[in-house]
């Protein structure tokens, strides 16, 4: 007999972990660069559209057939019986879409530790070879009623199950593809390259952290019961509650570490507290989730720093801190954690060592399983079709060069890319180019006839000052100037902020380039009111450089000089 309630609670959770992809797309797309934008939202499409085939074709006999402790059967198109696994009262593909959603959100974890240099071709191979063989294997062991689950191997929804296993597979991808030009400098020190918008990662983790509700919650595949009502309501609040004591936990070791709170360094806490309690969200009280999250966020900043300082590891959007550190932390600490209510008794409830030896044993295993197999993949990627995109290609963007896409952003302006790698040194200038080749410089007529000499004075300036140097400007008769968005620094190479851990080389700060040209208000009346305007005493207040100007030339009228600068009916 089928359970109405049972199965749309499975339905209801599919739907909500199938739009995982879409806060996976946001949070990868904006903590990396624009010119990628395209490729990686292309990515997370494709991993689920090729993942869910394979995981039809092959992945779920493997998963979930009936075969023997270390795999299930080989089973095409899944016309097996399956009665042995199905949860009460759900019925086969109700259970089977459940199952290919978990599917499709390990192989997505992927792609944003290798975002900005993987060839597209490479991205569809081993997507396509984790969906088929390393996670159905691997959940067969836990899930699967494999030789894991018979030594009472506890991992509610997947903290090593998916998780860790996406994030094996990216730490160890990442390794082999090295990191993005212009990551590291000569002596290996890394350089903060900033992702472009941080709105989508927010949006990104916010969708995330609501579709948990569905990856923790409906892991009950279950609504029939008190004791299931019981233990839903036990996930939903231990999911939330581990993901709000992870980011202000990470809030606080930020702002102590870097002397400000890390934007997205706390964002990353709340993947940290919510993979982290995915395992345990069951079996803990909501003191245990708490201490979870607390222990997530305070790992997730030192993880961060490991792999982009020590390992140099270049992991973009931190997706192997958080899902393969955090993913093994949580199903080690369920080991300490659990209350007994739904498995054995953690060590600090009373159970001794046996349960938190088998979780321990459990990540161990998988770790080692996926990290060989996912190596013989990327390997063999490697030697034949190539694992990274072209230097060139890498430099333009994988947007353009893998899908000829001159632009995600058509008809918005954005900041340019400045990191260059080692190799790209400046050119040194000689003096030695041939007379032939050199262009003559000519001298443009003058008009001395007596008109008022013509001065431009070009300000630079900080963007919150512009408003009020505006408003002085119009005060003192200033009717026209030119205003630009410009890249610069002065003398001191700018101010030193830190992003991820990272100290930003922000030596080409954003400012504001406003351009005058002045013949009747007097130029020192203009120096002198931009300087009391700017002025703060700190650095980078700005710059007045002040230029005689030849002629101006009004198009509309045909007027020159003095008479063009003049705003006349």
């Amino acid at each position: 007999m089928y359970s109405s309630v049972n199965t749309i609670w499975v339905l209801i959770g599919a739907a909500l972990v199938f739009f995982m992809q879409a806060g996976f797309s946001l949070c990868e797309a904006g903590f990396t660069r624009a010119k990628n934008t395209g490729n990686i939202l292309m990515k997370n499409l494709m991993d689920f559209c090729i993942g869910t085939p394979a995981f039809w074709l092959v992945g779920f006999g493997l998963m979930f057939g009936s075969g023997t402790a270390l795999f299930g059967t080989i089973d095409p198109l899944i016309l097996g019986d399956y009665s042995h696994i199905l949860p009460a009262g759900v019925p086969l593909w109700a259970f089977a879409i459940f199952q290919t959603v978990f599917c499709a959100t390990s192989a997505t974890i992927v792609s944003g530790a290798m975002a900005e240099r993987t060839k597209f071709s490479a991205y569809c191979i081993y997507s396509a070879a984790i969906s088929l063989l390393i996670y159905p294997i691997s959940g067969h062991w836990i899930w699967g009623g494999g030789w894991l689950s018979q030594l009472g191997f506890h991992d509610f929804a997947g903290s090593t199950a998916v998780h860790m296993v996406g994030g094996i597979c990216a730490m160890i991808g990442a390794a082999i593809l090295g990191p993005r030009i212009g990551k590291y400098d000569k002596n290996g020190k890394p350089r903060a390259i900033l992702g472009h918008n941080i709105t989508f990662a927010a949006l990104g983790v916010f969708i995330l952290w609501f579709c948990w509700f569905g990856f923790n919650g409906a892991s009950t595949v279950g609504m029939d019961s008190d004791a299931l009502m019981d233990t839903a309501g036990r996930v939903f609040f231990n999911t939330n509650l581990s993901a709000a004591v992870a980011c202000c936990t990470t809030l606080v070791v930020t702002w102590i570490r870097y002397k400000k709170p890390d934007v997205s360094m706390t964002y990353n806490a709340a993947l940290a507290g919510l993979v982290g309690i995915t395992a345990g969200c069951d079996a803990v009280s909501p003191v245990g989730a708490a201490i979870i999250g607390l222990i997530c966020g305070v790992v997730i900043v030192f993880a961060v720093e490991f792999f982009d300082k020590v390992a140099k590891i270049d992991d973009p959007v931190g997706a192997i801190s958080v899902h393969c550190v955090c993913g093994a932390l949580g199903t080690i600490l369920t080991g300490f954690f659990a209350t007994g209510v739904t498995t054995e008794k953690g060590l600090f409830y009373g159970g001794g060592f046996h349960f938190l030896g088998v979780q321990a044993l459990g990540v161990l295993s998988v770790a080692a399983y996926v990290a060989v197999i996912i190596t013989i993949v990327f390997l063999a990627i490697k030697h034949t079709i190539g694992l990274r995109a072209d230097k060139e290609d890498e430099i333009a963007g994988l947007d353009v060069s893998e899908h000829g896409l001159l632009t995600a952003y058509a008809g918005f302006s954005m900041l340019p890319d400045t990191i260059a790698g080692e190799d790209d040194q400046p050119i040194a200038v000689s003096g030695d180019t041939p007379v032939a080749e050199a262009i003559p410089v000519k001298k443009m007529p003058t008009f001395d006839d007596g008109t008022p000499k013509l001065t431009k004075v070009e300000i630079i300036c900080k963007e919150s000052r512009f408003e009020s140097l505006k408003a002085a400007m119009m005060e003192i008769g200033i009717t026209g100037m030119t205003v630009s968005h410009v890249l610069g620094c002065g003398v001191q190479k700018g101010h030193p902020e830190y992003y991820r851990g990272v100290k930003v080389e922000a030596n080409l700060l954003p400012k504001i380039q406003v351009e005058i040209v002045v013949s009747k208000v007097p130029v020192r009346s203009v120096i002198e009111t931009a300087k009391k305007v700017l002025y703060t005493g700190h650095i980078g207040d700005g710059k007045i450089f002040v230029y005689d100007v030849e002629n101006v030339v009004k198009v509309r009228t045909g007027e020159e000089g003095y008479e063009a600068l003049q705003d006349v009916e």
